[in-house]
């Protein structure tokens, strides 16, 4: 079902808000279609009053809505308030996808203002390097190589069909900046068009719902801490797609402990791969809730 659809089945409370400069606002104690219900309608401009017609007048107002937000009903999708997108925050939200006939094999990561969906796999690969040649440049890396070739070709055909090209940002990170708007524009310095990648160093922390945790984690701080309020963390080493801008050898990969760590671990090194891609604005959620138990089930 497409947002409309999905808004009209699933409203039970929630607060939509919109992108742009068009913001919407529907609060409901739950959904009738009746003619006789009332609801607060000052964001629709009085012109409705039920809720099937507000639901209606504000899907018509409010084209720049993505897609994605048909899962918005989780109260743990975080507006970004650094580009257009929506985080899944905490330790467990229900962001439970299944995706290559993996169920729930895979979390949403955020959702794109494009209408995009940016999807990871859970499960952490087999340890590989990000690069055994002599830079931490993602165009050239070996694991680059990997999962848009060996990776994809194994995925099956209705996976790969629903999987688009995207921009990444591939910028080198500062070490230690707590600065999370500089990290992300660190990232975005340069671009990367394709289609599996891995997860950047800023959306780590942006998945975290302490916000005393979305700066740059060290060794000497709050890591520990921070390890148990983002669904990201897996108690395994896995590589992010972040470079380290003070050499042009090492990468950053999140430790088992949920630590940055980057002395003696350069690209050359071993660590784990969590494949991550974008799924086409064209994507339909068609069941599920998003918990590990009932994954969100998808089609085009």
């Amino acid at each position: 079902m497409k947002i409309k659809e999905f808004m009209k089945k699933y409203l039970i409370g929630f607060i939509l808000g919109a992108v742009s400069a068009c913001t919407v606002s529907v609060i409901a104690a739950t959904y009738f279609p009746s003619n006789d219900v009332t609801y607060d309608n000052k964001e629709s401009g009085l012109k409705s009053t039920n809720v099937q017609g507000a639901i209606d007048e504000l899907y018509v107002e409010c084209t720049t809505v993505p897609t994605g937000e048909q899962i918005i009903e989780d109260n743990n999708l975080e507006k970004d308030p650094y580009e257009c997108r929506y985080f899944f925050t905490g330790a467990n939200p229900n962001n439970y996808v299944t995706f290559n006939n993996e169920t729930a094999g895979w979390r949403i990561i955020s959702v794109e203002c494009d209408g995009t969906i940016k999807i990871m796999r859970i499960l952490t690969g087999e340890n590989r390097a990000w690069n055994t040649g002599s830079n931490n440049n993602w165009n050239q890396s070996e694991l680059n190589t990997y999962v848009n070739n060996t990776y994809y070709n194994g995925l099956n055909s209705i996976a790969k069909n629903q999987i688009v090209s995207h921009t990444w940002g591939i910028g080198s990170v500062t070490y230690e900046n707590n600065n999370i708007a500089d990290q992300i524009n660190d990232e975005n310095v340069a671009k990367w068009q394709g289609k599996i990648a891995l997860p950047t160093v800023s959306e780590y922390l942006r998945t975290n719902s302490n916000t005393n945790c979305k700066t740059f984690i060290t060794y000497n701080n709050n890591y520990n801490t921070c390890k148990n309020t983002t669904w990201m963390f897996n108690n395994s080493n896995w590589w992010t797609m972040s470079a380290f801008d003070g050499n042009t050898l090492d990468v950053y990969y999140i430790s088992a402990n949920g630590n940055f760590p980057l002395l003696g671990n350069t690209a050359y090194l071993y660590a784990g791969e969590r494949p991550t891609l974008y799924l086409s604005s064209d994507i339909k959620i068609t069941g599920g809730n998003g918990s590990q138990s009932d994954p969100y089930q998808i089609s085009m």
